[in-house]
């Protein structure tokens, strides 16, 4: 599953080659749109979606402004590297590759994997024998992406698509058999916004760690340490305070998510 601190326009100097979280007054957060229900646009513009709350309730609590800026996933880690926006809160996966080029705030949220199928599917259990042949629909470039394409891309066909909203497209269509998916974003494009024509199967996953990783959190430059300390406390105080929990269960009111 996906945002950014930015100098202030006056200019803050770096110190030692390392920012401090005193130099930032505004905070520009990379998101990629849509992905339901963690970040998409409303029908006014406005953006919405649990990681916009919890970004904006962050910066509130780091008493920093936030903007948001849409790029995006394939040039996510890209833009971060190139200064266009300074911290990425769009659903990351925190993972041992991404940790090579970037730094991760503590996880905010570890959601599972989960597979989808049509409800006429008689499919049970997701394995190599049972997916011989399928087309199994996956949203490009995520660690979904890499588990099956590991796990399944000898016996099956690897169906590569820029956001999940593409997937349920094909899925109704019915050029997809199964899809592999976070579960709060499957479940918003295929099973809550479809009338129950999909359904999920099999165990939900967060294991092995090498795909699935630590659950979500917030992206920065290496060097910028000190913004993901200043990060991670807002996170704490949110959670302590009761924020956390209350805007958890506005976007996942079944617990399905951790």
């Amino acid at each position: 599953m996906k945002r950014i601190l930015t100098l202030s326009l006056m200019g803050a100097a770096l110190v030692a080659g390392t920012a401090q979280a005193k130099d930032y007054d505004t905070v520009r957060i990379g998101v990629d749109i849509p992905y339901v229900p963690m970040e998409y646009r409303q029908p006014d513009g406005t953006l919405a979606g649990f990681d916009i709350d919890l970004g904006n309730a962050l910066c509130e609590q780091a008493k920093l402004k936030c903007n948001w800026v849409i790029q995006g996933w394939d040039g996510i880690i890209p833009g971060l590297q190139a200064r266009k926006f300074d911290a990425i809160m769009s659903s990351m996966t925190i993972n041992d590759d991404r940790k090579k080029q970037i730094l991760f705030s503590d996880p905010y949220m570890t959601p599972p994997s989960a597979w989808f199928t049509p409800e006429k599917s008689t499919l049970e259990t997701p394995d190599k024998a049972s997916l011989k042949g399928m087309n199994i629909g996956v949203q490009r470039g995520t660690v979904q992406d890499n588990y099956v394409t590991d796990m399944f891309g000898d016996e099956a066909s690897i169906k590569r698509y820029a956001t999940a909203d593409d997937v349920a497209v094909d899925m109704e269509a019915g050029r997809l058999d199964i899809a592999f998916l976070d579960y709060p974003t499957g479940k918003a494009a295929l099973v809550d916004s479809k009338d129950g024509k999909f359904k999920t199967v099999g165990d939900m996953l967060t294991e092995p760690k090498k795909y699935f990783g630590e659950g979500f959190g917030i992206a920065f430059r290496k060097r910028d340490r000190e913004l993901a300390d200043t990060f991670n406390k807002a996170l704490a105080e949110l959670k302590s305070n009761g924020t956390y929990n209350s805007l958890y269960s506005k976007y996942f009111p079944d617990g399905n998510t951790h």
